[in-house]
């Protein structure tokens, strides 16, 4: 079983041991570069006033990543931050703002969040939230578009198949079942 999220909603969430203890707080998602899969989560301390830790949590010591909280057996899962940010390195860049482009030339609107399919070993992208443009006839609406296997990300635009437009979803639960089509096309194709 899988679970959609997006990854803004990720961010300030507690990591807590499993013996209950809250010993940190998610301050931002670390994605491996084409894979699109979450490496890890640099951290920051729980105070108001708490600045970034020194040390990041790697997504092979997330135990659990719940709609309440990241669980970690104990602190001992932590790695120096640099090691995780790292894995990450390889990436095309921040993609929140990008425009997304078909692969045939349509702008069909601007990022506003990345979705993330989270399952009980692994949490990738799974697609898109997106401020639409009037080429999806929804413009200026929010809308979810799944990602492809092979995508072009820069820090400008986003690279689609023209095909994902065609499995559009309006809400995020609306959005699993729009992934799964997909992805069944995809291989049909």
């Amino acid at each position: 079983m899988s679970t959609l999220m997006l990854a803004s909603e990720i961010g300030k969430r507690p990591v807590v041991t499993l013996s209950g203890e809250a010993v940190a707080q998610v301050k931002d998602i670390v994605f491996e570069g084409g894979a699109g899969r979450v490496a890890g989560f640099t951290l920051s301390g729980r105070g108001m006033f708490s600045g970034p830790k020194r040390h990041a949590l790697p997504w092979t010591a997330v135990t659990a990543l719940g709609s309440h909280a990241v669980m970690v057996r104990d602190e001992a899962a932590f790695e120096a931050r640099n090691e995780v940010v790292d894995r990450g390195e390889a990436g095309g860049g921040d993609v929140l703002g990008s425009r997304v482009l078909t692969d045939a030339g349509t702008d069909v609107g601007k990022v506003t969040d990345v979705v993330i399919e989270v399952t009980a070993t692994t949490a990738a992208v799974a697609g898109y939230q997106v401020a639409s443009s009037e080429a999806l006839g929804r413009q200026e609406r929010t809308v979810y578009i799944p990602l492809a296997e092979t995508v072009a990300v820069s820090g400008e635009a986003l690279v689609i198949p023209a095909a994902a437009t065609d499995f559009v979803a309006d809400d995020l639960p609306g959005f699993a079942g729009m992934v799964q089509a997909f992805r069944a096309h995809l291989q049909e194709t």
